[in-house]
């Protein structure tokens, strides 16, 4: 029996912050070619142990072994060294900057060899790429490339650096499915060469697709470690939260059939083409398709954020001018923008800055000044109301979670009261756990004579939440799926093949 080599084995693991305990008596091992996914709710302590191993941040006690040696107290290079790296959201590339270069520097550096030699630059990039049979130009700059080929392009950095160990932190998020195929396939190529992959993602059934072991971590401490073959998607759930994660498909009840929302062959050149559809109070129409498929890019429109070409737009029967956001809001109609930190958030403000952004002109008091109770009092509400985690309401937004940071940005748009409400990827990178809560709040907005405008890429979630669907492709329109047909057993197969296609059966 072959003896089992572990990379990193860490015991007894704390690390407390100035009043907070981040994680508590925490015990992980890595063997050598596995794939293991670190799984817990956004800040359950994953991103902090990841640091510790990779020598971002001291432990405040605890020991860490990594392939057998002491390194309880190590540096970044220490980590380096031994074959540690992490490949975070952002991937931290230089994006003016060719292929070569960006998977090549780093070793050069390491090495303390010259950044000049291009021969080598491009024998050591070329040599990285071929281990992950893919094929990118190397002079290419990183700010062409699609998000997939710069995820490529930060593991060949890795690899040419003799990874040993590579963390993952929610490398699928921007990716389309077939994208997202293409890497878990690396991921397991990576396993065949005995590299361990720490995989960090909220989608769980991508979890259950490459990992060999599941480790769950919840409010700082260790729930468990598992065999990916024991569990599902709802087992994993459970151990994240504590709980049973559920949500019923949600069916339309309002019996008002007078349309809120029509928009009539809109067009923006190079984004949608000729794009009709409605709304009615109580819809949940779902928008979908690829990405680049022209979804973002129409709800930007209906908010008066991207300027259509032709077309009309009708709110409750009327013709109406939406020619800045302030229009839109004006008529009723909120928008959570697909990236919320980028569009959505004023992350250097609090929370009841942020909550009450909406709704200003209500808040306008004695000559014009803001009136700061009301606003205080409206974002407690919010916080109670949205179960947002929070100290207080002037906590910077900034320092919360991914998913507390969706929930105030919600919070934001139904203090307004909106008629319409459009929601463009409102759970990505979000745990289970507030994924769950956040759908609660989209149903429930409806059934209470709300329009939404749902923009997904998961057709899960498509169908777990709206009552009529719309297809979209290369900036059309292919296909509306009504109430009725939303109700087919295999509708979730008659969507995804519609959406890679762009094909009705």
């Amino acid at each position: 029996m072959t003896d089992v080599k572990y990379i990193v084995e860490a015991e007894h693991i704390c690390k407390s912050y100035v009043g907070v305990q981040a994680l508590d008596d925490v015990s992980i091992r890595i063997k050598e070619g596995e794939i293991k996914c670190l799984a817990g709710e956004n800040g359950c302590g994953k991103s902090t142990f990841v640091k510790i191993i990779a020598g971002v941040e001291p432990c405040t006690s605890g020991t860490i072994r990594i392939n057998g040696k002491d390194c309880t107290k190590h540096t970044t290079k220490d980590a380096i060294d031994e074959g540690i790296q992490v490949i975070f959201q952002d991937l931290s590339l230089f994006n003016a900057m060719s292929v070569a270069d960006n998977i090549a520097m780093n070793k050069l550096i390491k090495e303390g060899k010259p950044l000049t030699n291009k021969k080598e630059i491009n024998k050591i990039a070329q040599d990285a790429l071929n281990l992950i049979g893919v094929d990118i130009p190397l002079d290419a700059q990183i700010q062409e490339l699609s998000i997939a080929n710069r995820q490529l392009i930060a593991i060949c950095r890795a690899l040419a650096l003799d990874a040993r160990l590579l963390f993952m932190d929610e490398p699928t998020t921007a990716l389309t499915k077939n994208e997202v195929d293409s890497l878990l396939n690396i991921v397991l190529e990576l396993k065949k060469r005995n590299i361990a992959v720490v995989f960090i993602s909220h989608k769980l059934d991508e979890v259950m697709r490459i990992a060999d072991s599941i480790t769950v971590i919840r409010d700082g401490r260790k729930i468990g470690d598992f065999a990916a073959a024991d569990m599902d998607s709802k087992k994993i759930a459970y151990y994240m939260t504590g709980r049973e994660v559920d949500w019923q498909q949600y069916e339309r009840r309002d019996g008002d059939n007078n349309t809120l929302l029509e928009v009539k062959n809109l067009t923006r050149q190079g984004n949608f083409e000729n794009v009709s559809l409605n709304v009615r109070k109580g819809d949940i129409l779902g928008l979908t398709g690829l990405l680049g498929a022209g979804r973002t890019e129409l709800a930007l429109s209906i908010f008066g954020m991207n300027k259509p070409d032709s077309g009309e737009i009708f709110m409750e029967g009327k013709k109406v001018e939406i020619r800045c956001p302030e229009d839109a809001i004006d008529l009723g109609i909120g928008l959570v923008p697909e990236e919320r930190g980028v569009q959505g958030l004023f992350l250097s403000k609090s929370v009841n800055e942020n909550v009450a952004a909406a709704i200003l002109k209500r808040l306008k008091g004695f000559m014009g000044n803001i009136d700061s109770n009301g606003s205080r009092k409206l974002s407690r509400e919010a916080i109670s109301q949205f179960r947002i985690k929070v100290y207080n309401e002037d906590t910077v937004i900034s320092t919360l979670s991914g998913g507390n940071q969706q929930k105030a940005l919600i919070a934001r748009w139904a203090a307004s009261h909106p008629k319409l409400f459009i929601l463009d990827t409102p759970t990505v990178g979000i745990d289970i756990g507030s994924k769950a809560e956040i759908y609660e709040y989209i149903q429930k907005f409806a059934s209470e004579g709300m329009g939404i405008i749902l923009i997904s890429d998961e057709v899960d979630e498509i169908v777990s939440n709206c009552n009529r669907v719309v297809v979209m492709f290369d900036g059309k329109v292919v296909k509306e799926y009504s109430e009725e047909e939303m109700q087919a057993p295999d509708i979730k197969h008659q969507i995804n093949t519609l959406v890679e296609s762009g094909k009705s059966n």
